[in-house]
């Protein structure tokens, strides 16, 4: 569990706290952690002992896997982030987008996207900024590259977190802190994400060419089974 935030020091740079959440915001969560409930689902893993980190999400194959989200990141009480062009934070959905734990970033801008993040990461007390990986719902081998500079660069780990529909699992897997390698920093967690139980296996493509694979799947469900990784008892509903 990540430790009690401080103040955090003026700058520029900084983004600006999340707003209240309004009630369609409050609604969507209630209805999320609602469905998270009632469908048995449990979250399984930790996080690193730092208050910023990345959770790269993958794989991502259904509009599902944000329920799955929510419940994860309810369960540890986290604040999560994710990247939305500046545009998307004005006037009428602005007050939503930032309720929500948006981060503007204008790509306009001479500083290009990873170090206008690695600037806010910087000037901010907590970031939890989760990234979804793959960059769309279907089948691609060209994931994503920017969140880990953005970890290198922020001096930051790299969590990493999926579903698990046979077992109805939100998990978190190996923590990544980037040493510039990023084949090689990455290739557990390439192991971990392989291991995991899609809601559309047919849609997930890793950048190697394979997907998901079953003696992976086995081989963690087993390992959880012989150490008694059960999971905490389902997330409740929010009032």
């Amino acid at each position: 569990m990540t430790s009690v935030p401080t103040e955090p020091a003026p700058s520029s740079a900084a983004s600006p706290p999340a707003a209240p959440m309004s009630r369609l915001a409050r609604l969507l969560k209630w209805a999320s952690l609602r469905w998270f409930r009632t469908q048995g689902w449990r979250v399984v893993g930790t996080l690193p002992e730092t208050d910023k980190f990345i959770i790269a999400g993958a794989p991502h194959s259904s509009n599902y896997d944000f329920l799955v989200f929510v419940g994860v990141v309810e369960h540890f009480g986290i604040t999560p982030r994710f990247l939305g062009k500046h545009t998307l934070f004005r006037w009428p959905i602005g007050g939503f987008m930032r309720a929500m734990g948006g981060v503007s970033v204008d790509r306009r801008k001479r500083a290009n996207m990873v170090q206008q993040v690695v600037e806010k990461i910087a000037a901010a007390d907590d970031f939890a900024l989760v990234i979804a990986i793959e960059g769309t719902r279907s089948a691609t081998t060209e994931w994503r590259s920017g969140y880990y500079r953005i970890a290198q660069e922020a001096g930051i780990p790299i969590v990493c977190a999926g579903p698990d529909y046979a077992n109805k699992l939100g998990l978190l897997g190996p923590i990544i802190h980037p040493t510039g390698d990023m084949e090689a920093d990455m290739e557990p967690a390439m192991r971990f994400f392989k291991s995991l139980c899609p809601r559309h296996p047919e849609k997930v493509r890793f950048p190697d060419g394979s997907g998901p694979d079953p003696q992976l799947q086995a081989e963690r469900i087993a390992a959880m089974a012989a150490s008694g990784a059960g999971g905490s008892t389902p997330v409740e509903a929010a009032p």
